[in-house]
């Protein structure tokens, strides 16, 4: 089976005719993914440890915990409180994260039919989010009652959207088909 890797590699050699690369380094690559989930300022303490469990779980590599930029009385957020936990993964668990995302992870979705492609911005990053993190079999058998919703960034080297979807084509990403009218 052919790695999200692999296909990176030969990006060069199928995007260069349509944008006009004439050299390997001007095809767009991987920089990081970032996986992220906002926790809120919880009435259980023990939802933080949770969702680091959990993230820990699916990534491989331990979580940190974000605080809040600002202090909101209205919701008895102090600057500083943990609102949320973040992972940046690079190189090889980058890899395996994002082959375990798109083979495995996104088949599994209730009622899928494909990413959206608007979600790429203009300088070539792509955000997805997920309502649940029960699609990563390695957080299957735990309770149903504490599912959260993940947030997941790719950013990627490619210089415009259009040149960033082609290169998530080229990847794999399940996108939605433009549908005729």
């Amino acid at each position: 089976m052919e790695t999200i890797k692999d296909r990176e590699k030969k990006a060069f050699e199928l995007m260069k005719s349509e944008f006009g690369y004439t050299n390997t380094m001007q095809a767009p690559r991987l920089v990081k993914v970032i996986v992220s989930s906002g926790t809120g300022k919880s009435k259980d303490p023990k939802r933080n440890d949770l969702v680091i469990d959990r993230l820990t779980k699916i990534t491989g590599q331990k979580p940190s915990l974000r605080g809040a930029k600002k202090s909101i009385a209205s919701f008895k957020v102090r600057e500083g409180d943990p609102v949320g936990v973040m992972v940046t993964l690079r190189s090889g668990r980058m890899y395996g994260f994002l082959d375990k995302l798109i083979n495995v992870a996104i088949p599994r979705m209730k009622d899928f039919r494909g990413l959206e492609a608007k979600a790429i911005d203009e300088i070539g990053n792509y955000t997805m989010g997920l309502r649940e993190h029960t699609i990563f079999t390695e957080a299957t058998n735990e309770d149903l009652k504490d599912v959260f919703g993940l947030a997941i960034t790719v950013v990627t080297t490619a210089k415009n959207a259009k040149e960033a979807k082609a290169f998530l084509d080229i990847l794999g990403f399940p996108f939605k088909k433009a549908e005729a009218k």
